[in-house]
């Protein structure tokens, strides 16, 4: 008998989908298209068709309309795929839904859902038990996502919650993000994005850094001329300093 015969038409199984998110702080489209060539240095693969979601909540107060075609125009001009608005009002849902956008609901992180309310008095003295590791709620947890295989060209790895940690080599054409911090206890080539959710005290640690791009909380740094040679054969770390990555090694206080 055909194995066809068995064969559902359609199936629906839970995926984990990454987005980026372009935050605007202004609806002016110049100021945005000059932003982001500014950003990308006129590569034209810095972004890759990457899912975005644009985020509204930075909009000041009173100002001028949101001209939804035009803002996907240019941001598909980046190569991003703009599939869905977050924080938006509810004034602007019928038009954002006319543009084939879906509305993301933000929501609290885990704990500060779960929290219980204070009590009437102090409990006794105690040391708290640690809490379960989970990869949810970031940050607040124990969260942490083990890869211990080599990552790919092509392939994308994504920490939702947690910090990500990897135990062999990153190569050229992968991708690896994380809500957390990004460990690579061997050479990192590649995409490393972490912070992906906001979190701008998250870090990216490798012993070997080759890296073709690297981001915190969104703010980009690529590295078209070679990762800086006195940072690239030791161990080294990547932070966020107001709007600026910072390379510095993990053994001083060495920066660039």
């Amino acid at each position: 008998m055909s194995k066809s015969l068995f064969q559902k038409p359609i199936e629906i199984k839970i995926s984990t989908v990454v987005a980026v998110s372009a935050i605007l702080s202004t609806p002016d489209r110049l100021a945005l298209d000059a932003a982001l060539a500014e950003m990308t240095g006129g590569t034209t693969d810095f972004f890759e068709d990457d899912l975005t979601v644009i985020d509204v909540a930075a909009l000041p107060a009173g100002c001028a309309p949101i001209d939804w075609a035009g803002i996907i125009a240019l941001l598909k001009k980046y190569r991003l795929n703009p599939v869905a608005v977050r924080n938006a009002p509810p004034s602007m849902a019928a038009e954002i839904a006319a543009h084939g956008l879906s509305i993301e609901t933000a929501t609290k992180p885990r704990d500060e859902q779960e929290a219980a309310p204070a009590p009437a008095k102090p409990a006794p003295a105690a040391v708290a038990p640690a809490p379960a590791a989970t990869a949810e709620g970031f940050p607040g947890n124990a969260g942490v996502m083990i890869i211990d295989t080599p990552v790919r060209a092509g392939q994308r790895i994504y920490a939702r919650g947690c910090d990500l940690i990897i135990t062999a080599v990153v190569n050229n054409g992968a991708e690896i993000i994380a809500d957390g911090s990004i460990h690579v206890y061997n050479t990192l080539n590649g995409r490393a994005l972490a912070g992906a959710s906001g979190n701008r005290d998250a870090r990216i640690f490798a012993m070997t850094m080759s890296p073709e791009l690297v981001s915190i909380a969104g703010v980009y740094r690529t590295f078209e001329d070679g990762f800086p040679a006195e940072y690239a054969r030791s161990p080294a770390q990547i932070r966020l300093v107001g709007d600026r990555i910072d390379i510095l090694s993990v053994n001083s206080a060495n920066r660039a």
